[in-house]
């Protein structure tokens, strides 16, 4: 009878491998975190300029979840930072993915931000009608209202 092959054993994660395990559960970990939570890690990450080699990503990553303007561009500055360094050469597709994902949400932000400032203008030009039709509204009641002149009483 033959004795069950050995099956092998999972090969040890490499360091890369370890550095992209990390970034991606530490997305997971902020993906899910409230605005106070992510103020704190944000707060966090910026105190610790020493941190592991990936804290740029990491903190690119909390960044880019507070929906703020400035922390995009802030988060995206982070990724570049992250794509500039060689040594975090295993993080680099995640970054690139970032990238993409950061420069959209920078063009959807500004998309929305021209979009309400065109809606105020928008407002403005309602009032500013509806306050000319009011004075028109109101100068046809006073002609309306006028008596009639003396030469019109007189037929």
């Amino acid at each position: 009878m033959k004795e069950p092959a050995e099956e092998p054993a999972a090969p040890s994660p490499s360091a890369s491998d370890r550095e992209l395990q990390q970034a991606l559960q530490y997305a997971d970990h902020v993906r899910g975190a409230d605005a106070a939570a992510l103020t704190s890690e944000i707060s966090r990450l910026d105190r610790e300029p020493g941190g592991p080699a990936a804290g740029p990503l990491h903190l690119a990553l909390a960044l880019m979840h507070t929906r703020q303007p400035a922390d995009t561009a802030r988060a995206l500055g982070q990724v570049q930072r992250v794509l500039d360094d060689d040594a975090l050469a295993a993080v680099h597709p995640l970054a690139r993915l970032l990238e993409g994902r950061l420069l959209q949400q920078r063009r959807l932000e500004e998309q929305l931000d021209r979009q309400a400032r065109q809606l105020r203008e928008a407002q403005q030009r309602n009032e500013q009608l509806g306050e000319r039709l009011e004075a028109m509204r109101k100068l046809e009641r006073s002609l309306n209202t006028r008596p009639a002149r003396a030469t019109d009483a007189a037929r």
